[in-house]
């Protein structure tokens, strides 16, 4: 599989950085979609799928928030067209010799899209309010990486330790708990964005309406229809509005892949997903888009919930559960079948490549299943399991591979299971709430590199939602972190991987691709590896 990540190693590394450093559904009618191929407006058309969950920055924290947040706003960085950190609304940095000590220089031209000027304070507010307990953000986690950061988001420190500092209107300096060679990269996360402090303290509620809304990034929110559709148009504030060259963003939420094809067929959109029943005749499509993504769609287990609080029935209907025929006869979109957590693509400082160093740490083994599975019901006493629910969000696609999950832990264990669908945001309350007992789930790389993949289920993190705890686990994710000899590093992250799927907590289908249509005329959308759409740099015959 293409390797697209290469990660900058040590120290010296780092200084280099340092020398561096400028370094559902409405449609649209057919009247706007004339006017956008007539020249007058380039308006590209998009589905962001369902509605996304929050634009407040620290709280949107999902695929269906991050593709059209990420265009609203930007960070000190943004991932470039070759998927690196490049300047945004920071010029430049600086790195002490230590790598602790970021200082960010912003822009003399970076606005608001209300012109208000963009101040090292908007980050500072931001940054804190992320790791602010009482904001409970799902990405808070990104930021222990700060001095204190941590500390304050557990109730054990102030908001006064966390060491992100305005040093004046244009200078913001940030101390980190340890050097982290990729602390730029993770900045550029959406989760980073900064806050208008001003406007924030007038409305509480400024990122929930289209006429409140106020974005730093390549467009403006100027029209939201929830769950519905939204338009955005070109930032005449934003620093850099020279390069952008769409006049607007028209944006559809639909969440059935046949349907969205028939928009793309009638001109209503410029891209689409291509339906499973589909695929084999559209993967020969002269507009067909295939690109790597760093990410995993699995299945959790709630490990409160009989009868998965049993290691052997969890590993037995994981072992149950054959990823090659699902990516092969149901999803169809030329995915690589999940064997591990950590995607490819992540190469260490020895060259190796994470997933293929690591191995295959579970795969399907009917046998294996069938017995683990009768040994873990003699442990629990059971003559027959309790029921069993599997939950999806509703999507097409997530029940079609929902109900072929089922047919195989029929097939191959005789267990019967319940499927139950919810739309998006109940789904995920309830799934961090640990109300479903099996749930399918997602992970995109929040930034590119593998303990971001890893850190996700230790104990108590917000992305856990497994319910699952384990001691050494922890620790190895607690050493990778603080070591900062890469090849030790790595080791951590390597045996951490293997204790997750001794203990089975999750199960994994496939590693994401990009795999879609797009229209001819239509260039420079970049979809980054870690799950961010870029449209700054997109244009539209």
């Amino acid at each position: 599989m293409k390797k697209w990540l290469h990660v900058l190693w040590g120290i010296a590394i780092i200084t280099v950085l340092a020398a561096c450093t400028a370094n559902s559904s409405s449609e649209e009618d057919n009247a706007e979609g004339d006017q956008a191929e007539s020249g007058d407006t380039k308006t590209l058309l998009l589905n962001n799928g369902e509605e996304p969950t929050s634009f407040d920055p620290p709280m949107g924290f999902d695929s269906v928030s991050w593709n059209a947040l990420n265009n609203l706003m930007e960070g000190m960085t943004r991932l470039g067209k070759d998927h690196q950190p490049e300047p945004a609304a920071a010029e430049k940095w600086e790195i002490s010799d230590d790598g602790t000590v970021y200082t960010f220089m912003i822009r003399e031209d970076a606005k608001w899209s209300n012109g208000d000027d963009l101040t090292a304070g908007d980050f500072e507010f931001a940054w804190k309010r992320l790791l602010d307990p009482e904001t409970a953000s799902p990405a808070a986690f990104l930021g222990y990486f700060i001095e204190g950061g941590e500390a304050f988001n557990n109730g054990d420190g102030s908001k006064e330790d966390v060491m992100v500092d305005a040093v004046s209107d244009k200078e913001l300096k940030v101390t980190l708990s340890s050097p982290t060679g990729y602390f730029l990269n993770i900045i550029s996360n959406p989760a980073f964005f900064p806050i208008n402090e001003s406007v924030a303290e007038e409305n509480a509620e400024w990122y929930a309406e289209a006429d409140s809304f106020v974005g730093n990034g390549p467009f403006t929110l100027d029209e939201w229809k929830h769950d519905s559709e939204m338009t955005f148009k070109k930032n005449e504030n934003y620093w850099d509005k020279d390069t952008v060259k769409l006049d607007e963003v028209h944006w559809a939420m639909v969440n059935d892949t046949n349907t969205e094809y028939q928009m793309y067929e009638s001109g209503e959109l410029d891209t689409t997903n291509i339906p499973a029943d589909m695929s084999e005749e559209l993967m020969e499509s002269d507009q067909l888009k295939v690109q790597d993504q760093a990410g995993t769609y699995f299945y959790r287990f709630n490990v409160n919930e009989e009868p998965f609080q049993n290691k052997k029935i969890r590993q037995a209907l994981a072992m149950a559960v054959n990823q090659q025929d699902i990516v092969d006869y149901v999803t169809k979109n030329k995915e690589e079948p999940a064997y591990g957590f950590v995607s490819y693509g992540f190469e260490g400082p020895s060259g190796e490549d994470f997933r293929e160093q690591n191995g295959n740490l579970v795969e399907f083994n009917a046998e294996e299943a069938e017995k683990l599975l009768e040994e873990g019901m003699k442990e629990e006493g059971y003559e027959e399991l309790p029921p069993i629910t599997l939950s999806y969000n509703t999507s097409e696609s997530h029940k079609k591979v929902a109900e072929t999950i089922q047919q195989m832990f029929k097939e191959h264990l005789d267990v019967d299971v319940t499927l139950e669908n919810a739309e998006w945001n109940v789904f995920l309350q309830n799934q961090k709430d640990l109300k479903h007992q099996l749930s399918r789930s997602s992970f995109i790389a929040d930034y590119a590199y593998p303990i971001n993949f890893l850190e996700s289920f230790v104990t108590d993190s917000s992305m856990n939602r497994t319910g699952w705890s384990n001691d050494e686990y922890d620790q190895f994710i607690e050493k990778a972190k603080n070591e900062t000899d890469e090849t030790k590093r790595w080791e951590h992250m390597y045996e951490a991987e293997k204790i997750l799927f001794e203990e089975m907590p999750i199960f994994p289908i496939h590693f994401y691709n990009f795999v879609l249509l797009e229209k001819e005329g239509v260039s420079d959308v970049i979809r980054h590896p870690v799950g961010y759409l870029e449209l700054k740099w997109a244009d539209k015959e």
